[in-house]
């Protein structure tokens, strides 16, 4: 199975990567700024073309970079699925990004991420971002990172999915679920930003 040669080969690393975080990068989305390449179609792994402006929903949008191979995007995966079908249920339009420009030959190619996101039954779009376009746009520099947007396309959170991306049991403020209640709810983010804690993108 594809999960049994992504931890055996990602596991010497876990523990650097734990430690490989940004809190406000200088070239990041600032909070309030527009949904960037709104009308970018890029390849879902459904075989369709999709853009980040087709795939937002009545309450705003979640993009959520992300890979097959990454360590903390391993530890993450039941957190993933969970945050993004919350974002769904509460009518907010989900989209992952791969932006491994980098891996497209091995872990990170488009093959790749469609036995990915079957093994983890994705019920949301799993886009391939060809030379890590978006992600430039974005400027955003790890796996997994977040940006949710409101209904009329502005940034109102960027960060992680929690405080403790490598262990679930020490999970003490849920960042994003609480900017998905506030936003749907019309209340202001109480947190706008958290640190990203992930692997680098390897742009090509």
């Amino acid at each position: 199975m594809i999960m049994k040669t992504i931890i055996q080969s990602s596991a010497l690393v876990l523990s650097f990567v734990l430690f490989s975080f940004t809190a406000t990068n200088p070239g990041s989305l600032p909070i309030g700024a527009a949904l960037p390449k709104a009308d970018l179609s890029m390849k879902d792994v459904s075989g369709k073309t999709i853009s980040l402006q087709e795939a937002t929903n009545t309450n705003g949008l979640l993009v959520m970079f992300s890979c097959n191979s990454c360590p903390v995007v391993i530890a993450n995966q039941s957190r993933t699925k969970q945050i993004c079908q919350y974002a769904a249920d509460n009518k907010i339009g989900v989209t992952v990004i791969n932006s491994n420009e980098g891996g497209r030959s091995s872990d990170e190619s488009y093959e790749s991420m469609q036995a990915y996101a079957k093994e983890q039954s994705y019920k949301w779009f799993y886009l391939l971002d060809k030379s890590n376009v978006v992600a430039d746009a974005f400027g955003a520099n790890r796996t997994p990172e977040c940006f949710l947007f409101d209904k009329n396309n502005k940034l109102v959170y960027h960060g992680a999915i929690d405080d403790s991306p490598g262990d679930i049991s020490g999970v003490k403020r849920t960042y994003l679920k609480q900017a998905i209640n506030e936003l749907v709810a019309g209340k202001n983010i109480t947190v706008k930003e958290s640190r990203s804690v992930g692997c680098s993108i390897f742009r090509g």
